[in-house]
Parts: C-alpha cells; sequence; structure tokens
C-alpha cells in the first residue's frame, strides 16, 4: 500500500519550510517512527519521521526545494522490503540504527573518517549521535596515535550555484540558510527599532574563579555537571533585574510592560547560525540547574533539534564573546527585549587594589539598552549591580 510522505504541521507564524536534506534514499527501507528528513524553518529545524514501516519508493521534492504544510513530498510503501541489484552495480550502503540516528552531515563525517556506530555513543536526545560525539572519537584516536580506517578529508563546501574567475581568483555564490536569514532581519530590526547605547564596566573574577576551584570536583560529583562561569552571571543579572525592573521590561507601541519574571536567553552558536535559547525562571533556579538547561541548549542547538517554544519570549539576553577570544564588542539587543549583557574574554591584567598593583583574572562587562526605555543611570548602576554580584558571589545566596 503506497503511502503519502507530507510535510507536517509548521510552526506558528512559520509559513513555509525548505528540505535541508532526505536522511534516507529512494529504495531504503524504513521502520516507523525513523527520520526521513530534515526540514529548516527560519526558527528551527523539524525532521520528519515515517509513519509506518516500509520502503521509500519515490522522492518528489528534492532537497533545497521550499514546501508548505500538507504538500506531498514522497511515497512510501508499506510493508515493503529493500531488494539489492544482482547486476553489476555495488549492492545499496546499510546504514546502522545508529547511524541512521543522526543527521547527514554527522554521518558523513563518520564516514569520511571509517568511524563505525560501535565506536560512539550518542549523547543527543534519544540517543542521538552528534557532531561533538563523533568530534570526541576523532580527538581521542588523534591523541593516541591510533588511525581510523580512512584518513579524514577536508570538510566539504557548500555547492555554489555560481561561480566567476575573474584573474585567476574566484568567487562562490551560496543560498543563505532560512536561520542566517531570519538572523540578518532581526538584526536590521533591532538597530532601526531601537536607540540602542552600550554601556562599558570590568569586573574582577577572582572569588567566582576560586570557588570554581575549591568545590568543582564536588560540584560535578553531585551534579554530574561541570560548574561553569555563565550560571554565576545568570544569577548575578538575575538579581540585578530584580533590583532594575526597567531593564527587564519591554516596549509594546505606547506602553511599557513590566515583566515580574525572568526568562534569559543565552546566545549559541551553531553551524548555522546564531540562536538564543531561554532559560525560563531563573530567580528559581540553582547554578546546577543553570548549567544542566545551558548544556542541554548547548547540544541541540548544534545539532538542530531546539524547539521552536524554546526560541521566543525571553525578558534578557546574555552573550559570551570570550570563548572565541573577544576582548570587547557591542552586543546587539534581541527584540523585543530591551537590553543585553555581553562577557568578553578573561585575562590576567594589573589592577589596582588597596594602593597595590596585584595581577587578577579581569573581564570587561558591556551592557547594549534600549535608550527610549532604559536611563542611562539604571543602566549603569545595573551592570555596576552585577560586577559587584560576581565580585562578592557569596551575596548572589545570600540574596544581599
Amino acid at each position: 500500500m503506497a503511502i503519502e510522505i507530507r510535510v507536517p504541521q509548521l510552526p506558528e507564524s512559520v509559513s513555509d519550510a525548505t528540505i535541508a536534506a532526505w536522511v534516507i534514499k529512494e529504495g531504503d527501507s524504513v521502520n516507523e517512527e525513523d527520520n526521513l528528513l530534515e526540514l529548516e524553518t527560519d526558527k528551527v529545524v523539524l525532521e520528519v519521521p515515517a509513519p509506518v514501516s516500509g520502503v521509500l519508493t519515490k522522492i518528489i521534492a528534492e532537497q533545497g526545494a521550499t514546501v508548505l504544510a500538507g504538500d506531498v513530498i514522497g511515497m512510501l510503501e508499506e510493508g515493503a522490503v529493500a531488494t539489492t541489484s544482482t547486476g553489476d552495480s555495488e549492492p545499496a550502503e546499510e546504514v546502522s540504527p545508529s547511524e541512521a540516528n543522526a543527521s547527514p552531515s554527522v554521518r558523513k563525517l563518520m564516514s569520511e573518517n571509517g568511524i563505525s556506530e560501535s565506536q560512539i555513543t550518542g549523547t543527543g536526545k534519544n540517543g542521538r549521535i552528534l557532531k561533538e560525539d563523533v568530534e570526541k572519537v576523532l580527538q581521542a584516536a588523534s591523541a593516541t596515535s591510533i588511525k581510523t580506517t580512512a584518513p579524514p578529508k577536508p570538510a566539504p563546501t557548500p555547492s555554489p550555484q555560481s561561480s566567476t574567475d575573474t584573474e585567476g581568483r574566484e568567487e562562490r555564490r551560496v543560498p543563505m540558510t532560512r536561520l542566517r536569514v531570519r538572523i540578518a532581519e532581526r538584526l536590521l530590526e533591532a538597530q532601526s527599532n531601537a536607540a540602542i547605547l552600550t554601556t562599558f564596566n570590568e569586573v574582577d573574577l577572582s572569588e567566582v574563579s576560586r570557588l570554581r576551584r575549591k568545590y568543582q570536583d564536588r560540584f560535578q560529583k553531585s551534579h554530574d555537571i561541570k560548574l561553569g562561569f555563565m550560571s554565576f552571571f545568570i544569577k548575578a543579572a538575575t538579581e540585578a533585574l530584580k533590583r532594575y525592573p526597567e531593564v527587564n521590561a519591554r516596549i509594546d507601541g505606547s506602553d511599557i510592560i513590566y515583566q515580574g519574571y525572568y526568562d534569559i536567553g543565552v546566545a549559541v552558536s551553531s553551524e548555522r547560525g546564531l540562536v538564543v535559547p531561554i532559560i525560563r525562571n531563573t530567580d528559581s533556579m540553582g547554578n546546577a540547574d543553570i548549567e544542566k538547561a545551558i548544556m542541554d541548549y548547548a547540544t541541540r542547538a548544534r545539532s538542530g533539534h531546539l524547539e521552536l517554544s524554546e526560541l521566543t519570549g525571553g525578558t534578557f539576553s546574555i552573550t559570551n564573546g570570550g570563548i572565541f577570544g573577544s576582548m570587547l564588542s557591542t552586543p546587539i539587543i534581541n527584540p523585543p527585549q530591551s537590553a543585553i549583557l555581553g562577557m568578553h574574554n578573561i585575562q590576567q591584567r594589573p589592577v589596582a587594589v588597596d594602593g597595590e598593583v596585584v595581577i587578577r583574572p579581569m573581564m570587561y562587562l558591556a551592557l547594549s539598552y534600549d535608550h527610549r526605555l532604559i536611563d542611562g543611570k539604571a543602566a549603569v548602576s545595573f551592570l555596576v549591580k552585577v560586577k559587584e554580584l560576581l565580585e562578592d558571589p557569596a551575596s548572589l545566596f545570600l540574596e544581599l
């Protein structure tokens, strides 16, 4: 019995989607609920599972096609079993269950480096193999001088739609992804519709660093997660937002909406672009809860499996350019929020303390804010409060 494969209902406010990749080929057998293809929208990447077990007999909409909810994109023969050609052609490549439970780019990386599923433990949702899992295997093999069965190849570059060769210099034209297009639109929207101003300060992270060194092993043993810097910054920002509610507010037409809850977005870089998943109700979370939420979001952001609901809302955002080596920047507000905190690289620098020059781990902080809503005094005071809480982290837990 032939079954139509249709585009599922798309998230609210998403009108269409692009077929990012077919996970299986025509003629391949699939089990019910196996992933058939990935759909990319301007907000999230969706997986389309097989409605029944059978064989994919026809792909109607190829990779790169734009589709709408309900469109027929393929045909599946229910209950059929894939057959192997008896001619001179090579038999169809078998895909193991673990490899099928990975994105096309991850499976390609595994194939290029001769890595089988038995060498990898998937850490994604439902045991899905992530790019980070493959990279860990490669790093371990490199450290022990163990060669894989196939030498690594350079990462593939996107196929250009057209190219121009001028005096031996090549140009390539590659379409922007849906997510990248949406990011560009939001950045322009933020700069066009808000009066953005940035204020700076610096923070001495000696005490936070000392606490991390002292309690790291016990914290990791107790909570099965490392104690990072970000949880301290989120807790400090949350406490500062309580004291300066206008920084946690937003403009709606001619009204100001004061939000009595604290949902903080954490900017995460992925291959598809920058996304900002939201950690909700941070005022009721401990460091361990925050660290686990960050790890979960970062892992699923890089594999393209964040839910739309996890990317919407938010009252304030934090971005950390320091992980890439940035010393100073002016972050752009994530609308409709009114402010964003920028973290930067931690550097050992000489500073004056009680009349003496000492070396301390210092970080520059940047707060970009909408001057239509937040006055300079409130913005500067907010940033100073974040600085004070981080330099005396005991006050975070005593709510001082």
